[in-house]
């Protein structure tokens, strides 16, 4: 087991709960110079006193772990990518930052993409294109994603609120929908209605939930649930929303949208029992699909929020991607980088799924920084369905880190310690540090390139011999 440094991890949790050095070497029992020489990553944490560290703050033993700050180097990475091209700084600088001061991290990595925003706002104007919205990189749609990626794809509270729900109420597979029904009308006095030309539409003058005739039991069950939180959870879905947001702004209208979306994964999939499930199918996502009935999405969506203290499950990153590359949902509780900055891997077994629907694909892929990950991804298709209408079909991804992977049916066959059989992938051609790859569809950001009319090589954009 490698050393741990953590001091300024340790010191800022010290100071947020407003705790002398004096005081939490009491709570350690140790000495008040021994904790110093911690703080100040003269000495590491030692497993004893990781654990008292554990239960004096409340927190994950792995909150003092390296493995926590994989994201957010990648994070800086690519908010900083032109100050890492010009060499101003390196990025073993990014990594003993994010390390040693997550807090300063965090806070350069905001100005790093506010910067970006106003880059982009400004091409714009330029373009003649003005200020849009929802072409700006920080729209109100992409900081909901944020809210849920600083969360790890975890709401404690909802969680707990909505497993009591459950609890409360009856929901086992095969009766959700009739559980839903009868909560809503026995305690709101709302009947359903299966006449809408839109998704649901909740009357709430005449106490009516409006739902389309062609939703599927599981569909409805997450619409009905989806509408128990708004009624019951009002306060906090405004508490929890306004952690962040401004009350009554659109993202914080989005933020309560997507907190009750949350709650209603965890009504009609109860966290115990679905951690149990997943646990003895080995993480099989279409058996878990068939024993509670729900959709592979939502199935999916839902494994990537089992991150409850002292229970659990695989940390899963999820990913929904259109034919196009579009990244419609992406959430994450590992250190998988998704880019902002657009565009995806090629490589990336997300888009192999589109050749065979209906089939799950496989792949260990490995990032730059030498991180290997166990993917899945399935091609889904929806249908409003009447003849010629057009459908939806997205690729659903669920990858974790390669050190889970037993954990999980898919890995059953795999040579997991072999590193060389991992597909080389990376966040995106515009940052990807993969110089070598032939799949690369645009320059490597900040690199001089070899241009010669005399040869040509299998690389689509040789960098100049020594170029850094």
């Amino acid at each position: 087991m490698g050393k741990t440094y953590a001091g300024a991890r340790l010191r800022r949790l010290r100071e947020e709960r407003r705790m002398s050095q004096a005081d939490l070497a009491r709570a350690l029992d140790i000495s008040p110079s021994y904790l110093n020489q911690m703080e100040h990553d003269s000495r590491p944490l030692t497993v004893p006193v990781l654990l008292r560290l554990t239960e004096a703050f409340g927190v994950d033993p792995g909150f003092f772990s390296e493995r926590d700050t994989t994201r957010l180097v990648a994070d800086l990475r690519e908010a900083l990518a032109n100050e890492v091209a010009t060499a101003r700084v390196s990025p073993s600088d990014l990594t003993d930052l994010a390390s040693r001061m997550p807090a300063v991290a965090s806070v350069l990595l905001d100005l790093g993409r506010r910067n970006q925003a106003l880059a982009e706002r400004l091409a714009q104007a330029a373009d003649g294109r003005g200020h849009d919205d929802a072409a700006s990189p920080r729209s109100s749609h992409e900081q909901i994603r944020e809210f849920f990626y600083r969360r790890q794809n975890y709401l404690h509270d909802a969680d707990l609120a909505a497993e009591d729900l459950a609890r409360a109420i009856g929901i086992r597979p095969g009766e959700v929908v009739r559980s839903l029904s009868a909560r809503l009308a026995e305690r709101h006095g709302v009947r359903l209605a299966a006449d809408s030309d839109q998704l649901h539409r909740y009357d709430a003058a005449a106490r009516v939930l409006h739902l389309s005739s062609r939703l599927r039991p599981g569909q409805q069950a997450f619409r009905m649930a989806t509408q128990l939180a708004l009624l019951e959870y009002d306060d906090e879905l405004s508490r929890l929303a306004s952690e962040d947001y401004d009350e009554g702004s659109t993202t914080w209208s989005l933020a309560r949208i997507g907190i009750a979306n949350y709650f209603a994964a965890a009504l009609i999939l109860p966290y115990q029992a679905f951690h149990t499930a997943a646990e003895e199918v080995r993480y099989d996502v279409e058996r878990l699909t068939d024993h509670f009935g729900l959709g592979y999405e939502t199935v999916c969506h839902r494994l990537s929020t089992l991150q409850r203290p002292r229970l659990r499950g695989v940390p899963f990153s999820f990913v929904r991607v259109d034919r196009a590359g579009n990244m419609s949902k992406r959430q994450s509780a590992t250190g998988f980088h998704f880019s902002r900055a657009g565009g995806t891997c090629p490589l990336w077994n997300v888009y192999e799924a589109f050749a065979a629907p209906g089939r799950i694909h496989v792949q260990i892929a490995a990032m730059p920084d030498g991180q290997r990950y166990l993917w899945t991804a399935r091609a889904v298709t929806r249908h409003r369905g009447g003849w010629g209408e057009p459908g939806k079909t997205f690729a659903i991804g669920l990858g974790c880190e390669i050190r889970h992977a037993s954990r999980l049916v898919y890995s059953d066959g795999l040579d997991l310690d072999n590193a060389g059989a991992a597909t080389p992938i990376g966040m995106g051609c515009r940052i990807c540090e993969r110089l070598d790859c032939p799949q690369r569809a645009v320059p490597p950001l900040g690199r001089p390139l070899a241009i010669d009319e005399k040869s040509s090589t299998f690389v689509p954009y040789p960098v100049a011999d020594g170029a850094v």
